[in-house]
């Protein structure tokens, strides 16, 4: 009998969950894991001063629509005291040691903790990528991916910097580059690819956005790579396709990559993308161990191959998938279709799904539509231009992509397509999808069914 109180100590025991990164992925995971356990000692552990802040915003201070940096950051401390979480901030995991479930952290005053877990959660997201470029190495490049990036920018905007490169015309790029003409500076967007925003559209939608951005006076340069970066201590220009390109601001928007030195030095294996390997429930091969949102890949739900898709919308739904089984619940992640919006001056551009162009790379067979219609009956005061894009697998004839450019109303289409994607929906039935209409709001003939009937006629 003696025994029986330790026992019950022991099932009384909280479960002990940690989570390495406090964003988008991590916050939404340890949120989760305290609905499902109460009790769960949960502790989040974030290298920056700053956690649960919008990454995503960053352009839009530099720009003056928001006023500080401080408005991004989502979760206050009081949330983090309100759900019991322990948050440690300005704090690295040097070490996870998965054998005996302890991961070694140092904090900023040099001081190393060991804390056991039962479950591990890794959020340690993505950092800005660098190519090997010659002079990459001198000071005055910035790139925009952390709170204190966005106040380096901005400071040298305030600091009287008239022009800007910015190397990238991916969405941060570009998102920047608008910001910046905003603000009253020169800008000039260098790509080495020959459209932009090569991952979201293909070349016959990207230039429609590239046209608008160049009648606002951005003067963007497709197929030139950067060569080198000119200049003493200091870059003072850059060499891109041959030509020579000087500014104040120097702003590299080439992309992310994962952060995964804590992983592949704890031996939590790597997948086909060099991104975490995850399965349906968010777990890597290492029992116990979840990886969520920009280091973590996951099955596209339309080519069923691991993608690292990097989006804050994919980070918080995976994150609370990997904290909801943390806590002992059961979820599962069911893929990404990768669904982006973003708004650069008047124009609206979204995706859902894939383009045209990696349809092809992963050898789908497709048929595409496209229309172009606008946002309001034709006679209605300040109507204004959509184009819609449709990408359908020839065989199945099941809609798999669509991009749409319009001066409005974007982002709800968008997310309709995706819905139809996701219930595998042919593009037969969206022809005949019931639409609303009134003159201040739509056409009679939605233009996701206009095009619709573009494939139709190709298919017939």
């Amino acid at each position: 009998m003696a025994q029986e109180p330790r026992e019950m100590k022991e099932n009384l025991m909280a479960r002990r969950i940690i989570v390495i990164g406090a964003n988008a992925a991590g916050v939404e995971a340890a949120s989760a894991a305290r609905k499902k356990d109460r009790t769960a000692e949960i502790t989040l552990i974030v290298q920056e001063k700053n956690a649960g802040y919008s990454r995503c915003g960053l352009p839009f201070v530099i720009g003056g629509q928001i006023p500080s940096f401080k408005d991004l950051i989502v979760y206050q401390p009081a949330y983090f005291q309100m759900l019991k979480l322990n948050l440690k901030t300005e704090t690295k995991v040097t070490a996870i040691n998965t054998k005996e479930k302890v991961v070694t952290a140092v904090d900023k005053a040099g001081a190393t903790e060991s804390l056991q877990y039962d479950s591990l959660v890794i959020a340690t997201g993505a950092d800005a990528f660098m190519p090997p470029i010659k002079g990459r190495e001198k000071q005055g490049i910035l790139s925009l991916r952390t709170l204190e990036d966005g106040e380096r920018i901005l400071e040298a905007v305030q600091n009287g910097a008239k022009s800007a490169v910015i190397m990238g015309a991916g969405l941060i790029g570009l998102e920047t580059g608008v910001a910046l003409i905003e603000r009253g500076l020169k800008v000039t967007v260098v790509e080495m690819l020959p459209q932009i925003l090569p991952q979201m559209l293909d070349a016959d939608m990207a230039k429609l956005i590239q046209e608008h951005l160049q009648e606002k006076g951005i003067c963007i340069l497709t197929g030139k790579a950067v060569e080198e970066f000119l200049g003493d201590d200091k870059v003072t220009a850059i060499m891109a396709g041959g030509e020579k390109i000087a500014a104040d601001l120097f702003i590299s928007a080439f992309g992310v990559r994962a952060n995964t030195k804590l992983a592949v030095e704890s031996g939590i294996p790597l997948g086909e993308t060099r991104a975490i390997k995850t399965n349906g429930r968010m777990e890597t091969d290492v029992k116990d161990v979840y990886a969520v949102g920009d280091c973590a890949e996951a099955p596209n739900i339309i080519t069923h191959k691991v993608a690292c898709a990097q989006l804050g919308t994919i980070a918080v739904r995976q994150g609370k998938v990997a904290g909801t089984n943390a806590g002992g619940g059961y979820a599962l992640f069911p893929g990404i279709l990768a669904s982006a919006v973003t708004r650069l001056f008047e124009t609206e551009a979204g995706v859902t799904g894939l383009t045209e162009a990696a349809a092809q790379r992963v050898g789908i067979e497709v048929v595409t539509g496209a229309i172009s219609s606008k946002t309001k009956a034709d006679y209605y005061p300040n109507a204004l231009p959509i184009k819609v894009k449709l990408v359908v697998e020839k065989e199945s004839q099941r809609i798999i992509g669509a991009q749409i450019v319009g001066g409005e109303e974007v982002t709800q289409r968008i997310n309709a397509l995706s819905f139809a994607i996701q219930k595998q929906m042919t593009v037969r039935e969206l022809a005949k999808a019931d639409t609303a209409y009134a003159p201040p709001l739509n056409e009679t003939w939605e233009p996701m069914v206009l095009a619709a009937e573009m494939v139709l006629m190709k298919l017939r």
